[in-house]
């Protein structure tokens, strides 16, 4: 059967499964679109491409399938590559689709030309430019599966104009043949063995999780081991949600941020069970002083990442929930739970000497009741999206996440104007569930005309915005390294936000005291339109408690 280039890509994308791409129309994409006009799929209209990506991002986090963009040529094209690299810093699934100048064109700085593959080459997983019709089912087969398989991540397709109006064969149900591409599930039988003989006979084991056991759907397998054992578990940013945060043996998230009694329990541990984590600086604190007197068992598919950052005393190779089920199963046969009781005890202890806490004064708008009262009014049950900054440290710090992709966040690349976009995807993935936008006043401006797409749509997203008048986390790092010489962090003028909702069609309120938090968010519930509120805090509260940069997990400033 003939068909040109984009009745393949249309064809393609639905033998994946794709129900909604994210993305905005260019002159080289205009065979696409016109495919676009008739086809089942669903696209959304952004407003910006980096946008496109980030929403394709928070699609692919809430739901587990991969989310698709679209951008044109030239500026489209290289206006992903923040959306690209903030999903590949994350082992996000991603595929992005971007036009090209004909393929005679390339190479001539026509216009909107941009070397796109060779400008992400560092930022995805994979890229293809395609240069013959013939290939491009093939390619875009290929690009699927290595975005979803082993450690996700994004891959870009770069299509010239030629290529999509050229006609080819098309044929159903072609393989897959990838010599060099082989991503290891099962961990080695003797090293699971090993696991489970130096688990069994830890007296002080904790259990690291990062978004590695999201990704697995290593929930269940998680806690099955923590429970059998009686270990207790930290998660990292990217892990929130992987154990349930209200369960006894739960200490919250360790790192820069995270709890005392998460970063006491891990510097004074004998053994760390770190599951898909990356050990990125913000949870070491100073690599040599990390976990010093453990032994580190480190689970992940990814072989690059064991050894990276932090020694790796036993390495397992593999898909986490595979891994941590084989290692249970080997436990059963001869574990005995007192091993752990005075651990526990001692962890019990710093709990309760050391637990989040905040001054409250009366009136005054503080954050963290502001994230204590969303958790409360929505039972815990919302999908938590944020930005970057102060208002996602409070977020990940107040609001208990209890299942895996109810929390989403930028976490590697750190990417301010993600919460927003992503937000989006993440309510286009689960119409059903109530979706909220945790934002700072700055990163809120970043991508703020999203709010068109969703109103236009009918995305009825929510959005708390923690307004400081600061780029909060870098004034408060000015605060305590620098004197308060607050350089360039004074937000300044900021638009009314109520009316700024107004006028896109939304709905706006602002909150400026304590006693009219529950009744706004309760407001911003009800209302069947995309909501902002707008609440006005203190301006130079802080994140506490806090590990300063290079310094131990367990020298903490702040807080309790």
């Amino acid at each position: 059967m003939k068909k040109i280039g984009t009745a393949i890509i249309l064809e393609s994308l639905m033998e994946e499964g794709v129900e909604v791409v994210f993305g905005i129309p260019g002159g080289v994409l205009i065979p696409l679109y016109d495919e676009f006009y008739d086809s089942k799929i669903r696209h959304i209209l952004m407003r910006h491409e980096q946008a496109a990506a980030h929403a394709a991002d928070g699609y692919a986090r809430a739901s587990g399938r991969v989310g698709v963009c679209i951008a044109t040529s030239g500026p489209g094209a290289t206006n992903l590559v923040t959306g690209l690299a903030t999903a590949y810093m994350d082992s996000i699934p991603v595929l992005a689709l971007t036009g090209q100048v004909p393929t005679t064109l390339i190479g001539n700085d026509a216009f909107q030309e941009a070397n796109i593959t060779g400008i992400t080459f560092s930022v995805t997983k994979h890229n293809y430019l395609v240069t013959d019709v013939k290939e491009l089912q093939n390619t875009l087969r290929e690009a699927f599966y290595i975005a979803s398989t082993g450690r996700p991540g994004p891959v870009l397709v770069d299509l010239p104009k030629d290529v999509q109006t050229a006609e080819t064969d098309y044929k159903k149900d072609i393989k897959i043949n990838l010599p060099g591409y082989k991503p290891t599930y099962g961990g080695h039988p003797k090293q699971i063995k090993r696991a489970a003989d130096l688990i069994i006979s830890a007296e002080r084991p904790v259990i690291i999780a990062g978004g590695g056991t999201i990704i697995s759907g290593a929930d269940e397998e998680l806690r099955e081991l923590a429970e059998l054992v009686m270990i207790p578990v930290t998660t990292t940013l990217m892990g929130k949600g992987a154990f349930p945060e209200d369960h006894p043996l739960s200490l919250g998230m360790l790192g820069m941020h995270g709890t005392r009694y998460a970063n006491y329990s891990v510097m004074n541990s004998n053994l760390v069970i770190a599951v898909g984590v990356r050990f990125s600086d913000r949870v070491t604190g100073k690599i040599e002083s990390f976990a010093a007197d453990a032994k580190i068992i480190h689970i992940d598919i990814d072989p690059a990442e064991i050894g990276k950052n932090v020694r790796a005393d036993l390495p397992i190779v593999g898909d986490a929930k595979n891994i941590l089920s084989s290692i249970t199963n080997e436990i059963k046969i001869q574990i005995k739970k007192e091993k752990t009781k005075d651990w526990l005890a001692k962890v019990k202890r710093w709990r309760e000497e050391y637990p989040l806490s905040f001054e409250e004064s009366g009136e005054t708008l503080k954050p963290q009741y502001i994230i204590k009262e969303l958790y409360k009014t929505t039972k815990g049950e919302a999908i938590i999206v944020t930005e970057v900054g102060q208002n996602q440290m409070w977020a990940a710090q107040y609001y208990l996440c209890n299942r895996p992709r109810r929390f989403i966040s930028s976490g590697g690349l750190g990417t301010m104007g993600y919460g927003f976009p992503a937000a989006i995807g993440a309510k286009v993935a689960k119409p059903d569930e109530m979706v909220f936008d945790i934002s700072g006043d700055g990163s809120f401006q970043m991508n703020c005309q999203e709010l068109a797409t969703a109103v236009q749509n009918d995305i009825p997203v929510k959005v708390a915005v923690l307004n400081n008048g600061y780029l909060g986390m870098v004034r408060q790092w000015q605060e305590l390294f620098y004197e308060r010489r607050y350089s360039g962090t004074k937000l300044g003028y900021l638009p009314d936000l109520v009316k700024f909702a107004e006028a896109y069609g939304a709905f706006g309120t602002r909150v400026t005291r304590k006693s009219e938090v529950r009744s706004a968010i309760e407001e911003a519930i009800e209302t069947d339109k995309p909501a902002i509120i707008d609440f006005r805090i203190e301006e130079e509260e802080n994140v506490f408690p806090m590990v300063p940069a290079g310094a131990p997990l367990d020298e903490i400033i702040g807080g309790n």
